[in-house]
């Protein structure tokens, strides 16, 4: 009788059931989300197994540590060849940017022809962005031109932190309706992104400035001058849906630039609105404001373009 007494507690221990591992079914399941990689899904399946088996929650929370932990290593990798592809790229590599053409021709009373197009490129480093703006302008009204004006500007900044950078200016100007063949400016000094989000940007730009500039009456001058940017994007909506297959995403944006000397202040001031066709295809109507306060004699001193383009991303 005391031997029985004795066994009875070690035949109860052994008949009480072990721990189940982890259903087949269920590991099946997240192992199937783990190998499509997508962290949405992962986490999704998961949630559901946690709720369908809460004796099981270590090792479903084992096989999700997992899975966090090789999607981290996966995306330092990625960010490290990244990096080091940017490092290694020639100053002709990794250049991206949009190209835009607009035109017009009207005959009958008036014989006119218009043709505006504008390049702008751009290289965004580790250290430094690069800048490259080129744009013409060309009308002919009843047989005479009036206008003509080209503009080039190569545009680096140096990324001091997430916000501050260090820019570089040097820029080409012909406008001889404006009264100049050629106008040269070249500027250095701070700028701040003041907003960097995701729909809003805001970034101004100070510093000290030179301007050369040849008249077409053949006198020319030069002088040390400031220059104050700023710069303006702001992303309305995301989808604004236009027909049953175009959509259009709607952004708003522009740019100002003075340059201040003690002889002529110049003032250009760009606001555009943008629809987005396609993934590269962009409508563009923007309208333009060029100020000088000190015009050569017979010119005025404001000029006011409105532009409607077709943009091309690449």
């Amino acid at each position: 009788m005391r031997i029985t007494y004795l066994l009875c507690p070690l035949v109860a221990f052994a008949a009480a059931p072990a721990h189940a591992e982890l259903p087949e079914p269920v590991r099946a399941m997240i192992d199937a989300a783990i190998a499509t990689g997508d962290a949405d899904t992962v986490n999704a399946v998961v949630q559901v197994a946690r709720t369908t088996n809460p004796d099981d929650l270590e090792e479903i929370d084992a096989l999700f540590s997992e899975f966090q932990s090789e999607q981290e290593e996966l995306a330092l990798a990625e960010t490290e060849a990244a990096e080091l592809a940017i490092r290694r790229a020639g100053f002709f590599d990794n250049w991206g940017g949009e190209g835009q053409i607009g035109a017009f021709q009207s005959s009958g009373n008036t014989d006119s022809l218009g043709l505006t197009a504008q390049v702008a490129l751009e290289r965004e480093g580790i250290d430094w962005d690069h800048n490259l703006r080129f744009a013409a302008d060309y009308r002919r009204n009843n047989g005479a031109t009036d206008r003509e004006q080209f503009t080039a500007a190569y545009e680096p900044h140096y990324k001091v932190s997430d916000r501050l950078f260090v820019y570089g200016l040097a820029q080409f100007e012909r406008d001889r309706f404006q009264g100049f063949s050629a106008r040269y400016a070249m500027s250095g000094g701070l700028g701040y992104r003041v907003i960097d989000g995701e729909r809003l940007r805001l970034a101004v730009k100070a510093g000290p400035a030179w301007r050369a500039t040849e008249f077409v009456n053949g006198l020319s001058e030069s002088s040390i001058a400031a220059l104050a940017g700023l710069d303006f994007d702001w992303t309305i909506t995301d989808r604004l849906k236009i027909t049953q297959d175009t959509n259009a995403v709607a952004e708003a944006g522009g740019s100002a630039v003075a340059i201040i000397d003690s002889n002529n202040t110049s003032i250009n001031l760009v606001t555009g609105l943008e629809g987005k066709i396609s993934d590269r295809l962009t409508t563009r109507l923007s309208y333009t404001i060029e100020y000088d306060s000190n015009p050569p004699a017979g010119s005025v001193s404001t000029d006011t373009l409105t532009r409607f383009t077709l943009v091309y991303g690449f």
